[in-house]
């Protein structure tokens, strides 16, 4: 398990990151990496392992600066967790509720109908505990920026073995360079290092394996229907492929006897 000081650290560097992170140079920014994803395709559906375990980097990295509004812990279900399980993580959190009978707000644990908590209580505590930028929601990141994964994972893989300032890129002394954002010049150390999450699988948590796997989980948070969607789809398509075939025997059953 990371130290909390590590995790609050690397959250908050990954919030100036992903959401405006100061652009010192202009210029294109590298096309991403090509990375294959088990959920792209027609057919593809979600790595389950691999999001759980992206689920385990955003509450270790980046939980303490970015929200997640959008998805109830009862949600997590989808990718392989038990209701016992999902309970027992939402009730890790601390949700505000009320007002109680005496018109006050409370506290309590969180339950399985909660949506994951903000980290902030407003925006402007937000901006001014991040340098002025209030972090993003993490919800839709992945639909974020155009072909979003790769985006991500290349952003969060894109430093390079160089942890210094990239002053030799026309960076400010502050800034590092990433060739994957806009600039190249961005205001986020690397967010990520070798064994910073401890995964509860036992999988090894190198940099580009927590790269993959967070983006895994976001691109699930994104579009938790996916599957549904494409299973869908292809009981439409065979429905339509059927119901040709149909018209067009039945086509040739009326003009044949017409001539």
């Amino acid at each position: 398990m990371a130290h909390p000081v590590v995790k609050t650290l690397a959250a908050a560097l990954l919030a100036v990151g992903l959401g405006t992170g100061a652009a010192q140079a202009a210029g294109e920014a590298k096309h991403p990496k090509d990375v294959e994803w088990s959920h792209s395709g027609p057919f593809g559906t979600y790595d389950r392992p691999s999001v759980q375990r992206g689920l385990q980097v955003y509450q270790q990295v980046c939980a303490s600066c970015h929200g997640l509004r959008f998805v109830a812990f009862r949600n997590l279900q989808a990718i392989g967790f038990s209701e016992p399980q999902v309970k027992a993580i939402a009730a890790e959190y601390t949700i505000t509720d009320g007002p109680n009978d005496a018109g006050d707000m409370f506290e309590r644990p969180g339950k399985d109908f909660d949506y994951f908590p903000e980290p902030f209580p407003n925006d402007k505590a937000a901006a001014a505990a991040n340098g002025g930028v209030a972090p993003p929601d993490l919800s839709l990141m992945s639909k974020a920026r155009p072909n979003g994964d790769n985006y991500l994972y290349s952003l969060l893989t894109g430093y390079g073995e160089s942890e210094t300032a990239g002053e030799e890129h026309g960076c400010s002394a502050t800034n590092y360079y990433n060739p994957y954002f806009s600039g190249g010049c961005i205001a986020m150390p690397p967010p990520l290092a070798e064994g910073l999450v401890e995964y509860a699988d036992g999988t090894e948590a190198t940099t580009e394996q927590m790269a993959h796997d967070v983006t895994a989980f976001l691109a699930w948070a994104a579009e938790p229907k996916m599957e549904e969607r494409k299973q869908l789809g292809w009981k439409v398509m065979l429905f339509l492929i059927v119901l040709s075939v149909l018209l067009y025997l039945a086509k040739r059953q009326i003009w044949g006897r017409l001539h």
